[in-house]
């Protein structure tokens, strides 16, 4: 694994790029990005999976969005859903520029809101030849309709308003609000995606010191809560795409919607028994999720090159 840096822009982008075993570069490489959870760092899930592809022989890249982690960008915690986006692209950008990298042969692998920002930035990168995601995540859905999808897409307004009154305050000196990403004291009444979350994030497990489970509020929630992951995938996603997701996830909704909308090669993988966040790190999970994605990485990103000779 190598760290090295990336520009989006004026933004400079921290990543951890991973190498196949017995690396030679003389040779091409089909390349993998891994894109981060909302909050998430590239030490944590991404870097799980960037490490997990590398060993079946992609070069594999994990790195911290825009605003977050390791990564520049002011102010820090910010949550954009276009420059995230923006950041898969630019690492593609970085990816062609390695001469042991195929150009035709770039795949994306999200997981979580990863997973909707990776299908948002494969619409209309189509130098990105296949992508799949793992419990994935529309996060401008999710964040309207409530963590099970239940609610009404309006329930969101009054977020709204409160975000008007607090920015208003904040324009007039008022100190910036920082929300958490997932609840520090979870109750009988948080989803078990949730609470399995905070135990994920905040505990040994997995945090770290760049994952503050912080994001701020009057900067990010007008962005997120008007960005549609998702919106024309059934006209502009070509490429073909894996989706894989727990049957026991609360989020299952999202992959489903999904898929249901895809006109491309598509293909549903639902694992019975998994959450959403057993995907992140337990193993027979993630092994699972890898199984599923080396084939179909491999076989489409081959494809791809077979169709251009």
């Amino acid at each position: 694994m190598e760290a090295i840096s990336f520009p989006n822009g004026p933004i400079s982008l921290a990543g951890n790029l991973y190498l196949p075993p017995d690396f030679d570069a003389q040779a091409s490489y089909a390349a993998i990005i891994t894109v981060h959870p909302g909050g998430g760092v590239k030490e944590q899930t991404a870097g799980r999976y960037a490490s997990k592809m590398a060993e079946q022989g992609f070069v594999a890249l994990a790195f911290d969005a825009s605003y977050q982690g390791d990564s520049g960008g002011e102010p820090h915690f910010l949550e954009d859903p276009a420059a995230r986006v923006e950041d898969v692209r630019a690492a593609v950008d970085y990816l062609q520029t390695l001469d042991y990298v195929d150009a035709e042969r770039v795949g994306v692998l999200g997981i979580c809101a990863g997973g909707g920002y990776g299908v948002n930035a494969t619409m209309a990168d189509h130098r990105i030849k296949a992508v799949a995601t793992v419990s994935a995540l529309d996060i401008g859905a999710s964040w309207r309709r409530g963590w099970y999808g239940t609610d009404p897409d309006s329930a969101a307004v009054t977020t709204l308003d409160a975000a008007a009154k607090q920015r208003t305050a904040e324009a007039g000196g008022a100190e910036p609000v920082l929300n958490p990403y997932v609840p520090a004291d979870p109750d009988a009444n948080t989803p078990r995606d949730l609470i399995e979350a905070s135990e994920y994030y905040l505990t040994p497990r997995a945090q770290h010191p760049n994952a503050k489970n912080q994001w701020l509020f009057t900067k990010s929630i007008s962005k997120i809560l008007a960005f549609d992951a998702f919106h024309l995938v059934e006209d502009l996603l070509t490429q073909p795409i894996l989706i894989v997701v727990g049957s026991e996830a609360g989020s299952l909704w999202n992959s489903t919607g999904l898929h249901a909308r895809v006109r491309s090669p598509k293909k549903l993988v639902v694992v019975d028994g998994g959450t959403h966040m057993d995907f992140y790190d337990v193993p027979t999970y993630v092994d699972r999720a890898v199984a599923e994605a080396t084939p179909f990485f491999t076989e489409n990103l081959a494809a791809h090159l077979t169709k251009q000779n």
